[in-house]
């Protein structure tokens, strides 16, 4: 019989309920015992939900109190000596310090879970001495079972993919860190046996990337490993995000199920299943709801899909599932009151998939003319989006075809253009700046609600924005910063502010999704062509930069994060909607430089996270992802400055793409990671503008002057003092005032200090 499951579930709850615990017991509005209280009644919940929606198969250890990888990490003890586990099960004031830092102790790195939005805190390795703290998935398969009597299915991050996420050792040491790992996996698994456990879950992404003869030997070793050690279990090797590599190896792993993604992996696991076949004595994961999109699944066709998979694997060895967690779309339309019809109707989010996996489960075990109906009539819901004038305007498409068939490039090259901006602005060496946002206060927030609900008008919340500006650069001023930003107070979110000034751009009531820990963030939604319809930001920068004699900084986000940071039709490539995005940018940056704005940041912090999983795909996607950021860019004069900013990513594969945008000024997070990104600037030579991030604003702890010092030291021995910019690693939206003033205090006069040395360059 074909059964239903889901890989994973939304953490955050259908009103954030999670993130208001997360946030309620950091601040200390409650003890730790009721803030597990609510935690647990947040996880019953998603569970009992799946139940009651008809689910065979429930995730169980998918629910986090931060992140899944953090959690597999302090599972096993591995925890930074900087911290100072006493052993046994880690304390939560551990586990947020990991994550979000202390007042003594930084925090871990924090990176993209491969493309994915979503980030994880990176373990470090070195030094830790791994032990089995406390059997999660254990904790969490009893609790399913005894609240609401649902057999779970155990999660759990598989070993090779937790190794190859991790940090703090060399390749040299993989086999040795392998050899500490898999026993305390095994014990895992073993208690899991012992308890009944029918099905785990081991989560192994990283197979859908190109793997050495090493690392297949060692997988062939893990899995043969947990075949001897828990013989009964029944584990299903599950793989999203893409189609997997080196199939036949993978196929061939004493494992009972493998699952596959078949959307955004369709055709090379499709290749792979027709040309290769599919083992007999194997369950396939069938990954055919979309995990990562919100848009309804035409259902007629998934359901011919799942029939042609019968080709290969009998109807009984058929799981129909999710491709991937749903970890990465909203919890539910039911609160979407405000959506036109032709456009709510195409949605499905988490809630909504549940359905389609149940019904899509019926249709191929029981069929039926009632199901068919059922089927016909979803699909019939999706036409008249198809349809639509949004997604058919000649006018951009035509537009954006012209000048995409261009070249685009600044009218001078960096050399030159350097000299006229340094001729222009006089700025110091090593020059301070922010990367836009300041924090976003209560009374910010209420004013924004007040405005929003018709309780302000507009010329009221415009002189409120104005004071909020004024008491900023009068603030910045003080500090000492060379450059200023009139701080986006007026703004929710750096892709929403856009989307809702640009026409294309849909947004939710309550389509959130987690970022990392507590933030979420609600994508727009792209389901027509994107459009130009009037200024966007040149009011309150504008403004800013009457305020003051400093030159003031215009900020704009870039195409390819809009892109890779909202929801987007599928109907076109994700290429023509860049430019699409790209086209209307362009007159946005054109427009503040007539506005007088010498200085135009589009951030861009979201290009690596749409990097291809697939190696062979990376060159043509960054070709046309530099090409949209320069076509949004390279009308302005020479004397105009182009910065950009990236963050938290690995970068020291592109670095040559960087370069190629061709921004006077780029700004890159490197304080997390503990300054690792130096060192790729230590084998590739850098000619442009940069800054890399000196402390790390995810953290609340206030840095302390000399580890600025010590990160501009490091930076300089390798970068351009000439060339230098000194700024935090990230926008400064979600600190506290005093923490903000007191870091900005210690980063400029980081900055003195390393001036002083440097003073003869100038």
């Amino acid at each position: 019989m074909v059964r239903s499951s889901v890989l994973g579930y939304p953490r955050i709850g259908e009103d954030r309920e999670w993130k208001k615990a997360l946030e309620g017991f950091w601040s200390g509005k409650f003890e730790e015992a009721e803030f597990h209280r609510q935690l647990q009644e947040i996880r019953l919940n998603h569970l009992r939900k799946q139940q009651e929606k008809g689910i065979d198969l429930i995730a169980v250890n998918d629910f986090s109190y931060y992140d899944h990888v953090l959690d597999t990490a302090t599972m096993f003890g591995i925890i930074p000596k900087r911290f100072s586990y006493k052993g046994g099960v880690v304390p939560l004031s551990i586990y947020y310090g990991i994550a979000r830092g202390t007042k003594d102790a930084t925090a871990s790195e924090m990176t993209k879970w491969f493309n994915t939005n979503y980030h994880y805190i990176v373990p470090e390795l070195s030094e830790a001495s791994p032990v089995l703290t406390e059997n999660k998935p254990l904790l969490a398969y009893r609790e399913a079972k005894e609240k609401l009597g649902v057999e779970g299915k155990p999660v759990i991050v598989g070993p090779l993919t937790f190794l190859k996420l991790s940090k703090g050792y060399s390749l040299s040491e993989t086999d040795t860190w392998l050899s500490r790992l898999l026993p305390l996996y095994v014990q895992v698994l073993q208690e899991l046996a012992a308890e009944g456990v029918q099905w785990v879950q081991i989560d192994e992404p990283i197979l859908v990337t190109k793997l050495s003869a090493a690392d297949l030997q060692r997988l062939k070793s893990i899995y043969e490993t947990f075949a001897a050690s828990v013989p009964n279990l029944n584990i299903m090797l599950q793989t999203y995000f893409e189609s997997i590599e080196n199939y036949s190896d993978i196929v061939a792993l004493p494992v009972k199920g493998i699952g596959l993604d078949l959307v955004q992996g369709l055709s090379g696991n499709i290749s792979s299943l027709k040309t290769l076949g599919f083992p007999e004595d194997k369950v396939l994961g069938a990954g055919v709801i979309d995990g990562r999109g919100i848009w309804k699944a035409e259902l007629g066709e998934k359901r011919v899909l799942l029939e042609e998979l019968a080709e290969f694997v009998t109807a009984e060895r058929i799981i129909v599932q999710s491709s991937c967690s749903l970890l990465h779309v909203p919890v539910t339309t039911k609160h979407e009151t405000k959506l036109v019809n032709e456009l709510k109707d195409a949605l499905a989010f988490a809630d909504e998939k549940l359905d389609e996996l149940v019904l899509l489960t019926k249709a191929v075990s029981q069929g039926g003319s009632e199901i068919t109906a059922i089927l016909e009539e979803n699909d019939h819901a999706i036409e008249p989006l198809k349809l639509s004038g949004e997604r058919n305007r000649s006018d951009i498409q035509n537009a954006v075809f012209a000048i995409s068939a261009q070249n685009p490039e600044r009218s001078h090259p960096f050399s030159e253009r350097h000299l006229a901006q340094q001729n222009k602005w006089q700025l110091p060496i090593l020059p301070t700046t922010t990367i836009g946002s300041f924090p976003q206060s209560p009374e910010v927030r209420k004013a924004r609600q007040q405005w929003r609900k018709g309780e302000w008008n507009s010329e009221q919340y415009a002189a409120f924005i104005r004071e909020q500006i004024d008491i900023w650069i009068k603030l910045q001023e003080e500090i000492g910063l060379d450059v200023l930003v009139h701080g986006e107070f007026e703004r929710t979110d750096m892709v929403e502010f856009f989307g809702e000034k640009l026409a294309g751009f849909a947004f939710t009531q309550n389509g959130w999704v987690q970022s990392y820990g507590s933030r979420c963030v609600k994508p727009p939604v792209i389901f027509g062509d994107v459009a130009f319809k009037g200024a966007m930001t040149v009011e309150e920068t504008k403004y800013a930069q009457s305020r003051t004699e400093r030159p003031v900084k215009g900020m704009l986000t870039g195409p390819i994060t809009i892109l890779n940071w909202s929801f987007v039709r599928e109907d076109i490539t994700r290429e023509q909607i860049a430019y699409q995005l790209a086209y209307a940018l362009r007159h946005e940056v054109e427009a503040l430089e007539q506005a007088g704005i010498g200085m135009i940041q589009v951030d861009e912090p979201a290009v690596r996270e749409g990097l291809p999983l697939k190696e062979e795909e990376h060159e043509k996607y960054l070709a046309w992802a530099v090409k949209a950021f320069r076509m949004a860019t390279c009308t302005v004069q020479e004397t105009t400055q182009i910065h950009t900013h990236m963050c938290y990513c690995e970068f020291h594969d592109m670095i040559n793409s960087i370069e190629e945008m061709d921004a006077d000024v780029i700004s890159i997070e490197t304080s997390r990671s503990h300054g690792e990104l130096i060192h790729s600037f230590e084998l590739n030579t850098y000619k442009l503008g940069i800054g890399l991030g000196v402390y790390d604003i995810h953290s609340p702890r206030i840095p302390y002057v000399e580890e600025m010092t010590s990160m501009i030291e490091r930076a300089l021995r390798v970068l351009d003092p000439k060339l230098f910019w000194i700024n935090p690693d990230c926008g400064l939206k979600t600190r506290g005032l005093k923490e903000t003033v007191d870091s900005l205090r210690n980063m400029v006069e980081a900055t003195q200090i390393a001036r002083a040395k440097y003073a003869s360059l100038v």
